[in-house]
């Protein structure tokens, strides 16, 4: 899947999660230790978006894990899911899904939206 996103939607993207940041600091902490855990594993932030807001993940799901890791990993995306203010986060996700999961997960993790400016191809 191809997306380009414009500098004006990151920049709008950074501020909420900034926003999300500051008002729900709990959640977010839980929002960028699901992140790390999806690098860690090599996993697309793509297939975590899409657990995160109950789309089909098939697509999207890593090639040959083994279904423990994978069980794991589920089960950690379903803790973030049970914490109250989880809604502030699915809105947050779906709001900005334009510029895909990958380039809001990079945000969080503080890259300049500068540099996300543009086509990125999301497997």
């Amino acid at each position: 899947m191809l997306i380009a996103s414009s500098i004006n939607e990151l920049q709008s993207a950074k501020g909420a999660i900034e926003t999300l940041k500051s008002a729900q600091p709990a959640l977010f902490q839980k929002f960028m230790n699901s992140i790390r855990l999806t690098h860690q594993l090599q996993f697309g932030f793509q297939y975590m978006g899409c657990l995160i807001t109950e789309e089909d993940p098939s697509s999207f799901r890593p090639a040959s894990q083994d279904e423990y890791v994978l069980s794991v990993y589920q089960r950690e995306i379903k803790e973030l899911k049970a914490d109250s203010k989880f809604h502030d986060l699915k809105q947050l996700l779906a709001s900005y899904k334009q510029i895909s999961y990958a380039n809001i997960c990079k945000l969080a993790m503080g890259t300049d939206p500068k540099t996300l400016v543009g086509p990125t191809y999301i497997r």
